[in-house]
């Protein structure tokens, strides 16, 4: 298995299990379903001005693209930024807020174990993060110390290297603007696209791949995985990868990222086995609806939580995020760090 700070195991360790969704941890993305609520306690400084501090109940977008997150642990209970190689805190403020970007927080997987499978193995879970100060590898969840070697999953690499990657379950947004951000500053992400959206904007998939980016499998339609059978996981990932070989000429990167951050053992053990490496994340916002602050929330969600390994789950479809793009890339280059291709955490 492989650890990136996370689920795998290796200098890069391949896992950084689950946080925001839309696909995220301390921030989330967007869902697609109807939206549901989930208690999250925020932390005395927050780096999203749209958060308030206090415990809220959060209600979960009724339309987002990417995993999401729960409520957080307390910091002493969590296992390091990573199994392996991930750097340790001294220090660990009390637990930020982890946005939910699933239309429904998962509670527990509704299908029936398979032969030689216990229900323990189908226990669904939802990714988060809980940040540090500025600087350190958040704290991430108890479950990834259940991980096996053979279950492959990342959430944060290592060394001065950002992973930036946009989960699209929702609106595409401004995407020419987008990709004509990310070659004027030459740098090359992983798009988790879902398969009504290749679908409906087939020229932007093939674009994406033209430029060099990454293309992820996000699933054919968003769904909850841990609610469907085996069979219909399997569906889902096969017909998206037929589709993106279809439009693009290419088959996807081995890399999955679980929509709403909803998995289970299982699960892992599924996507490993069809040759994935499943992606989580470090860094997400609350981007799935309007940011009160504008372009600077999203600026400073990012900057705020700069840390080695960062793996950053964006939204793409959130007007402020594209209005920041620049300016983040800009800065995150200043402080010292490169972006990086997620393809080197999954080796």
């Amino acid at each position: 298995m492989k650890l990136s700070a996370g689920l795998a195991v290796g200098p890069v360790l391949a896992l950084s299990m689950l946080a925001v969704t839309a696909c995220s941890g301390q921030e989330t993305a967007p869902a697609i379903e109807s939206p549901s609520a989930a208690v999250y306690t925020t932390p005395s400084v927050s780096p999203s001005p749209s958060l308030k501090p206090a415990v809220t109940v959060a209600p979960l977008p009724g339309s987002s693209p990417g995993g999401s997150p729960g409520v957080a642990p307390s910091a002493s209970s969590s296992p390091s930024s990573s199994l392996a190689s991930s750097p340790a805190s001294s220090s660990t403020p009390g637990p930020t807020t982890v946005p939910v970007p699933s239309s429904s927080a998962p509670t527990k997987a509704t299908a029936k174990p398979q032969a030689g499978q216990s229900d323990a193995s189908k226990k669904a879970f939802s990714w988060y993060y809980m940040k540090k100060k500025d600087g350190q590898v958040p704290g991430f969840p108890g479950e990834v110390k259940q991980l096996a070697a053979n279950q492959k999953a990342v959430w944060v690499g290592s060394g001065k290297k950002v992973y930036l990657t946009f989960d699209t379950g929702g609106p595409i947004g401004e995407s020419d603007k987008l990709l004509s951000i990310l070659k004027d500053n030459e740098v090359k992400v992983t798009f988790f696209l879902v398969g009504y959206n290749v679908k409906q904007y087939k020229d932007f998939a093939k674009k994406v791949s033209e430029e060099g980016h990454l293309i992820g499998n996000h699933t054919m339609t968003h769904k909850d995985m841990t609610k469907l059978s085996d069979e219909e996981v399997k569906q889902e990932l096969e017909d998206f990868a037929s589709l993106i070989k279809e439009v693009t000429g290419k088959p996807p990167a081995p890399l999955f990222r679980f929509p709403y951050g909803a998995y289970s053992m299982h699960l892992l053990d599924m996507v490993s086995e069809m040759g994935y490496t499943s992606v989580f994340w470090s860094t997400a916002m609350r981007d799935w609806e309007p940011r009160a602050g504008g372009a600077e929330d999203p600026y400073n969600d990012i900057m705020n939580g700069l840390h080695e390994g960062n793996i950053i789950l964006m939204h793409q479809g959130s007007q402020e995020n594209i209005e920041a793009l620049d300016r983040i890339i800009k800065d995150v280059k200043k402080a010292g760090y490169e972006f990086a291709s997620l393809e080197e955490l999954v080796k």
